[in-house]
């Protein structure tokens, strides 16, 4: 039989590393991150992969809503969520290391490089490729480890809808034959061994590997408080470090808001 979103290629790929690892693809559902929440929350919290060809309440971070489409054939987006307890020393910086781990992944020869955008965000060519979604949930047991949810959606076709607060980028544009199912496998096996790298060595392996890809860094921002300053990069735990009149701030705040300003 077919294994046309390469599950058992997959879970095989990562089982050294993550054993166990139960790889499901569904046609609908409201938000992958959301039902992995809520098995924790009953406390079903085995390693999974959960794959959505269509999301009808995506999330992204702070709230906003993450739009998923599906052409005739194909997805035309892709949205996925990977669910793991985790323990690690520091959580700070954790976007970032995911970010680092499907840039990486998503880079080739005939694509434009894929720039990070702190804390979460995947940008192409000053658009927005993709997002990331970070969520814990506390295990019911009392163990130290959480359960981590990790939520991805990356833009393959043109994103359906107007009206976007920032312009949007997709894969096809730069490599038209790929598709939702040859992502995932190219994104899922690197991305859980650097998932496992972080919760060993925090935030440190992937410092200067996101500083070669940041967006930011070097551009005058506004945070979401009016603010302005002079964004210096990120520190070695993942803050975003921004010179503003009144001094240095080290950003850590998931409820802070970064914007590049554009050029007068």
């Amino acid at each position: 039989m077919a294994d046309p979103w390469f599950e058992a290629q997959i879970a095989a790929a990562v089982a050294p590393l993550l054993p166990g690892l139960a790889v499901e693809v569904v046609d609908e559902i409201d938000s992958t991150s959301s039902e992995l929440m809520r098995r924790a929350r009953d406390g079903r919290t085995q390693p999974v992969l959960l794959v959505a060809k269509r999301q009808t309440a995506g999330r992204g971070r702070m709230g906003r809503a993450w739009q998923s489409s599906q052409a005739e054939q194909e997805p035309a987006s892709l949205t996925f969520s990977l669910g793991l307890p985790l323990m690690p020393r520091d959580w700070s910086g954790l976007s970032l290391a995911v970010g680092v781990s499907v840039a990486e992944s998503l880079d080739a020869p005939n694509m434009a490089k894929v720039a990070l955008k702190w804390p979460n965000d995947l940008w192409v060519e000053e658009r927005k490729l993709g997002g990331i979604l970070i969520e814990t949930a506390l295990p019911q047991d009392g163990s130290a480890e959480r359960y981590l949810v990790i939520g991805i959606g990356i833009n393959i076709g043109a994103p359906e809808g107007t009206g976007m607060s920032t312009p949007p980028a997709w894969i096809a544009q730069w490599r038209p034959e790929a598709t939702a199912p040859q992502l995932l496998r190219e994104i899922v096996p690197p991305l859980v061994s650097h998932v496992l790298l972080f919760g060993d060595r925090g935030f440190v392996p992937f410092a200067e590997r996101f500083a070669r890809r940041d967006l930011l860094r070097g551009r005058e921002v506004q945070l979401s408080d009016g603010t302005l300053g002079h964004c210096e990069g990120v520190g070695w735990g993942g803050e975003l470090l921004v010179r503003t009149a009144s001094g240095m701030k080290n950003i850590t705040s998931a409820e802070v808001s970064v914007r590049p300003r554009a050029a007068t």
